[in-house]
């Protein structure tokens, strides 16, 4: 038998590290060769390690959240035969060390002192298991007995943490209660809830918060609120899906926004560029590479749709569903989750009525599409029922001025509240 020891691989050119975000194995598992052993994050890519040999999992390099660096040693296997490990003879770093049997001093059980019956309850209140903490809307667990004394206490049950099994509500659950706040007879009392959950801040989540912490720092913020009335842009979708679902992705508001960009844009392309801030260079785009915010069980991440001016409606909205999906599944390649020029976010039917975005650093302008409501329009003699949706643009107050922003924002409500225009080439 031999220790075979696994590196991190290189997951991408010019990358010195990435963060351990899940382990699929744990010590003493047998794994096949090519099985998933960890999944690491590095610029929002997730790339899973697989196992290069077959053996029993005997030490781990990292918990999870960790940084580790490329060639350095991930996991160690037992193999059969000969392994790769030098020092495959030396216990590892992670085993834990314990005492022999001479070592381990047997003391005669003491006395247990008396107690007086309120020291009781707080000892066995102590000593128990952390309580279960039950779903919300789900019912207490108890037995006739103890739902009888909480209902002749005027004790909600569902206030009273459970550390009975699966969360059962015990009798010492309901001292336990009583001794920390007294009830009123006949009345229900609602407890106070002192529990502090600690959350490590790893992976996707926290290549947002890098992300977002490095845009609101260096970029000076501008976001300019417009009204657009899509009456018009609904009824030709609406129109169109009907005409063409049978054979065709269907289209959404965002293929009409990102053909409204790329018509956006041409006049004026400083706003799809990247700024470089140290160098003190902007780069004006040619191509319009447009990323559409998505929210993925794994957090928020940008897959782009590449060269949308080369797009019809129905080629846009295939290829943001199948991003999308890619992007929903952990699928996305490092290429499809990076190099957007601009950016469009969405929240939905969930959406408010006025975001202000923040912008997808280093670009200099992001879009955002608020929810769309039916609202009454005055048009010069009553008022008319019109589908009206916010749109809510950020730009880099440093390369955009407030002028340049306000022109790129009306050409958007031109184009959505005109929407032939948007198939007119100039």
């Amino acid at each position: 038998m031999g220790i075979y020891t696994v590196l991190m691989p290189d997951v991408g050119e010019g990358i010195a590290e990435a963060e351990l975000s899940e382990w699929s194995v744990k010590v003493g598992d047998k794994v096949r060769e090519d099985d998933v052993l960890s999944v690491v994050m590095t610029d929002k890519a997730a790339v899973e390690v697989p196992s290069s040999v077959s053996g029993v999992v005997t030490w781990l390099g990292g918990e999870v959240g960790d940084t580790i660096a490329i060639g350095a040693p991930l996991i160690k296997l037992e193999v059969e035969g000969e392994g790769n490990d030098a020092d495959q003879f030396a216990a590892p770093a992670s085993a834990e060390v314990k005492p022999e049997p001479a070592e381990v001093e047997e003391k005669a059980p003491e006395a247990a002192p008396v107690k007086s019956p309120s020291a009781a309850v707080a000892t066995s209140s102590a000593n128990r298991a952390p309580a279960a903490r039950r779903h919300e809307g789900e019912k207490p667990l108890a037995s006739p007995a103890v739902r009888k004394r909480a209902l002749d206490e005027g004790v909600d049950l569902r206030q009273v943490s459970g550390s009975g099994p699966a969360g059962r509500i015990t009798h010492e659950d309901l001292d336990d209660f009583f001794s920390r706040d007294p009830i009123v007879q006949g009345e229900v009392k609602r407890g106070q809830n002192t529990g502090v959950v600690e959350v490590k801040v790893i992976g996707m989540r926290r290549k947002i918060a890098e992300k977002m912490a490095l845009s609101k720092s260096r970029i000076p913020h501008i976001t300019i609120v417009e009204e657009v009335d899509v009456s018009s842009l609904e009824d030709l979708r609406q129109k169109l899906n009907e005409k063409h679902g049978a054979d065709r992705s269907k289209l959404t508001v965002l293929p009409f926004m990102m053909r409204a960009i790329v018509e956006a844009v041409r006049e004026q392309p400083q706003i799809n560029a990247h700024y470089d801030d140290e160098a003190g260079v902007v780069y004006q785009h040619g191509g319009v590479h447009i990323g559409i915010a998505a929210q993925t069980p794994a957090g928020l991440t940008v897959p782009v749709t590449k060269h949308a001016e080369s797009l019809n409606p129905w080629q846009a909205a295939a290829e943001v569903a199948r991003l999308a999906e890619a992007a929903r599944s952990g699928k996305a390649s490092r290429e499809e989750l990076s190099g957007s020029t601009i950016t469009i976010t969405s929240l939905g039917p969930l959406g408010a009525l006025v975001t202000t975005p923040i912008i997808n650093h280093p670009e200099v302008a992001i879009v955002g599409i608020n929810k769309m409501s039916v609202r009454p329009v005055w048009d010069g003699q009553q008022f008319q029922p019109r589908k009206m949706m916010n749109i809510s643009c950020s730009f880099d107050h440093r390369v955009i001025d407030g002028w340049d922003a306000a022109v790129f924002v009306q050409k958007l409500k031109n184009l959505l509240e005109t929407p032939a225009m948007l198939f007119v080439e100039a």
